[in-house]
């Protein structure tokens, strides 16, 4: 394996390639099913996002520490949708670590479909004590594991999106919760965030049809009877220079999302 490392550029970071024949990039193959998929029998982002949590699993599982390291708070999660994966094709998943620390890692996960369809991630997880309620250490040998296709060994964390104020909002809108979104963890479930921006994409195939990378940062939990607002801003070309140099050519759209006057997690849509 070649040595990577994260110059980090923000919202237009480049993601880690595969790493090559390493034993401890982790695989799984399953079918995409109708459950996941759109209209037009497009993978959605609610179920490129429960695919990431499912190989987690079972890779977490596999490697042993499901016990000892049971519970994982998602902070950031990448999306780029690169090709598109349609109804019944076969999927190859594959899932490596591209940085850790000694309470928080990231994850890639790159699924392919048989047909050429093509999808890369990459989420920042926290390890999690239920007790204190806060980041906990990892445990030495599984930290091991995980550094055996990384050398970033000291990985910190760093927003890269910042809310957006109602004032200058160019939409509000309103999301409902159902008692279907709670997870375990009694908040609404990572998955359930990538659903608004399911919706917000809807009226706009033009963006579905290219490249596009979708960036969720989440701030503070969601719960049930919780008033979700979500605040929708376009900055158009010549304006996101905020973003990062490398997007000042293109059109970047956020979603902010808010419960009163508190964020709950911030999004950003921008073609690839």
């Amino acid at each position: 394996m070649g040595e990577y490392s994260t110059g980090d550029s923000g919202l237009a970071k480049v993601l880690m390639p595969v790493p090559d024949l390493n034993d401890e990039v982790f695989e799984r193959q399953w079918q995409l099913r109708a459950g996941d998929v759109d209209r037009l029998g497009r993978l959605r982002l609610d179920g490129v996002v429960r695919y990431m949590q499912d190989v987690g699993q079972d890779h977490l599982r596999e490697m042993g520490y499901d016990d000892i390291h049971p519970l994982w708070i998602v902070r950031r999660s990448m999306v780029d949708m690169v090709g598109p994966i349609e109804f019944k094709d076969t999927l190859r998943l594959r899932r490596w670590c591209s940085g850790a620390s000694n309470r928080w890692c990231e994850m890639r996960v790159r699924i392919e479909g048989r047909r050429g369809g093509l999808i890369e991630s990459e989420a920042f997880w926290i390890n999690f004590n239920r007790e204190t309620q806060g980041p906990a250490r990892i445990n030495d040998d599984f930290m091991g594991a995980l550094l055996q296709t990384t050398t970033v060994n000291r990985l910190r964390w760093k927003a890269y999106l910042a809310a957006g104020s109602r004032e200058d909002a160019d939409e509000i809108r309103e999301f409902p919760i159902r008692v279907s979104d709670i997870d375990l963890f009694d908040h609404v479930n990572n998955s359930v965030y990538w659903k608004v921006v399911e919706e917000y994409l809807g009226p706009y195939p033009e963006l579905q049809e290219a490249p596009l990378r979708v960036t969720i940062e989440h701030d503070a939990p969601i719960s049930y009877g919780d008033r979700l607002e979500v605040l929708v801003h376009v900055y158009p070309p010549g304006s996101t220079d905020k973003f990062g140099p490398e997007l000042t050519d293109r059109t970047v759209r956020t979603l902010t999302y808010l419960v009163g006057d508190e964020t709950k997690a911030i999004a950003s849509i921008f073609p690839i």
